[in-house]
């Protein structure tokens, strides 16, 4: 964990506390269905967190996925996450998730207008 704090325009990094992704049992989203950047960490003592935001809580616990993929394999909880913008095989998976989260909500939008137009018969 890193402490970020800004000293006369000049950016200043500590590191608080060091973990090991072996000793992480799982990640809690708090609130799959809210936009909220809060979550907590599991290791021997839960250490509650705040992300800049709720994108970056998302790529925070795919990245951890994906390295705990790629070097332990373990089975790795991530609770309380919409499993839509976690996997990587989503129709939705993308570097640029913001965007593709408007677009969606715009093809809806799109839909629920031509529906509405239909005529009833």
């Amino acid at each position: 964990m890193v402490k970020h704090w800004r000293v006369n325009r000049e950016e200043k990094y500590e590191i608080v506390e060091k973990w090991f992704l072996k000793d992480l049992e799982m990640i809690d989203g708090k609130e799959a269905d809210t936009d909220n950047p809060y979550f907590d960490m599991h290791f021997h003592k839960v250490y509650s967190m705040e992300a800049y935001s709720c994108a970056s809580k998302y790529t925070f616990a795919r990245t951890l996925s994906n390295l705990n993929a790629m070097y332990l394999k373990k089975d790795l909880k991530i609770v309380n996450f919409d499993d839509t913008y976690l996997n990587d095989d989503s129709i939705w998976s993308s570097s640029n998730r913001d965007c593709l989260v408007v677009m969606r909500i715009c093809f809806y939008a799109s839909n629920l207008l031509c529906l509405s137009l239909c005529p009833l018969s």
